[in-house]
């Protein structure tokens, strides 16, 4: 990946050298280099790219230590992704040990939720739709092209500059240029992806939850409980900062779920005392916790 990178930087930065009066340098490196630039990642090059997003976001909340529930969020998020349009990926989901409410995706099927988010619902079809909204993101290519997007806009930016150091390749450029992409990949999960590309994926996240065999109002009924959720509190600080609002998401979910007649779909599954039964022991942490300051006065 960092040499596919790398070349997409070079090939900005030989397009910025006429500027330094780098003549020396051949046209058709210049086309040749361009050209990969602006080349639509492979699979195998989006897996890797994800892979590195992943590691960077693990890097601020581990996975928490409680095998039972990973399996078992696994086991639905599979079940649900083989139902998209990419069932092929090697599709991995956690749940990150944060008090946030929020969850979040990275390309090549990299999905996470934090245990704050997990202990806010209320059955396995509210599970089914916050997955089904995350592969979304996945599927359509949602934080792959920001961050191409992102990274291109920064090194553009930035090529005439370098360009004016740079008399061809060397390691020092190739690690200036890959903290450009790694920056790139910081600023996007701070401010999260466009407002379409939520909406979008909550349109076709209730349509994976249904083919599942889940109730699809279960992303309705979680976007509801966010609604009704203080929005200054700290652990909805980032999900309002990255997200629509959540009276907006459901404003426009429940008149594209109106337009597609899902009250067909709405006798389907919630599987709640599944969801519960394993879940149950983070919930029973989280009360205690709750209440223990209370005990203490």
């Amino acid at each position: 990946m960092k040499r596919r990178l790398a070349a997409f930087a070079i090939g900005l930065l030989i397009a910025a050298a006429p500027l330094a009066g780098a003549a020396e340098i051949h046209l058709d490196q210049i086309f040749n280099s361009i050209k990969q630039a602006f080349t639509p990642a492979s699979q195998d090059e989006e897996i890797a790219i994800g892979r590195d997003a992943a590691a960077t976001l693990l890097g601020a909340s581990k996975p928490i230590d409680d095998a039972p529930v990973q399996k078992y969020v696994n086991k639905v998020g599979l079940w649900i992704a083989l139902q998209s349009d990419r069932p092929d990926l090697p599709w991995h989901f956690a749940v990150v040990d944060s008090d946030d409410i929020d969850a979040f995706a990275a390309p090549g099927g990299y999905v996470f939720l934090t245990r704050g988010l997990l202990l806010h619902l209320h059955n396995e079809a509210e599970l089914a739709g916050v997955l089904g909204h995350e592969i979304s993101h996945v599927v359509l290519k949602h934080h792959l092209n920001a961050l191409q997007k992102g990274a291109r806009m920064d090194l553009a930016g930035q090529a005439a500059q370098v360009g004016m150091e740079a008399k061809g390749y060397n390691s020092d450029l190739d690690n200036q240029l890959m903290d450009k992409v790694s920056s790139a990949t910081r600023t996007l999960y701070s401010k999260g992806l466009d407002k379409d590309d939520e909406l979008d994926a909550d349109r076709m996240g209730v349509v994976l939850a249904a083919r599942a065999g889940y109730d699809p109002y279960g992303l309705l009924a979680v976007l509801q409980t966010l609604e009704a959720t203080d929005p200054h509190s700290s652990s909805m600080q980032l999900l309002m900062a990255t997200h629509p609002a959540p009276a907006d998401r459901i404003a426009v979910l429940s008149e594209a779920m109106a337009a597609g007649n899902f009250d067909r779909f709405g006798g389907q599954a919630e599987a709640q005392e599944r969801f519960e039964g394993v879940v149950k022991g983070l919930i029973a942490a989280a009360k205690k916790d709750k209440e223990a300051p209370a005990s203490k006065k």
